[in-house]
């Protein structure tokens, strides 16, 4: 399997954090325990990897760089509720820390998390990512692939009330075998715009 490769983003922290609070912002610099030597190079970059299919696995990896000095990737999270830190090493359990380990190849991973509460927080959640949840998730990409070019999608229900992600699915059609649903959502017609499949280029 060949090795990603990176190229940089042109996005920088301030950006990614404008709609944090004035104070949040203020303090994560102070704290000091997070460091990127090269912030116009190291932060937003795009992670490539060529599958067995022949398919491009593509990644966008928040920043590279140090928590409390060890070299890491780093991911920015805001949230108005703090993240579980118990039991110790939950966090290598986040598939998308387990992706970006996959795709960079670095071991270590850290979650920055910006907490929105009246006193200001920022938690930092590290992990240690194995060589074994590499390969695992590495078998999950590739089986994942298999099933989309084979046609094979196994419905999976999102309804949880109050919240309910199936109302707001393109895919609801397929579901509920509603042939109207899914042309009105799936199937492009000359001189309607989807919109969603223009989102969709690398």
């Amino acid at each position: 399997m060949a090795s990603p490769q990176p190229a940089s983003g042109k996005n920088c922290l301030r950006l990614r954090f404008r709609v944090l609070r004035a104070p949040t912002l203020r303090r994560h610099p102070e704290d000091g325990r997070v460091r990127i030597r090269r912030p116009r190079s190291a932060q937003q970059i795009q992670f490539n990897r060529t599958l067995s299919s022949g398919n491009n696995f593509v990644a966008y990896v928040d920043a590279i760089g140090e928590l409390d000095g060890t070299p890491c990737v780093l991911e920015w999270k805001s949230t108005s509720a703090r993240y579980p830190e118990e039991p110790a090493g939950i966090s290598a359990l986040d598939p998308q820390l387990i992706c970006y380990s996959w795709m960079t190849g670095i071991d270590e991973v850290a979650q920055v998390v910006f907490v929105r509460k009246r006193l200001v927080e920022v938690q930092y959640l590290r992990a240690t990512i194995s060589d074994e949840q590499r390969q695992e998730f590495a078998t999950l990409v590739e089986d994942t692939v298999r099933r989309i070019e084979s046609g094979l999608f196994l419905p999976h229900s999102g309804i949880r009330f109050p919240q309910n992600p199936c109302t707001t699915c393109p895919f609801i059609g397929l579901c509920l075998d509603k042939r109207d649903l899914v042309e009105a959502t799936l199937v492009r017609k000359p001189g309607v715009d989807l919109g969603l499949f223009d989102e969709l280029s690398f």
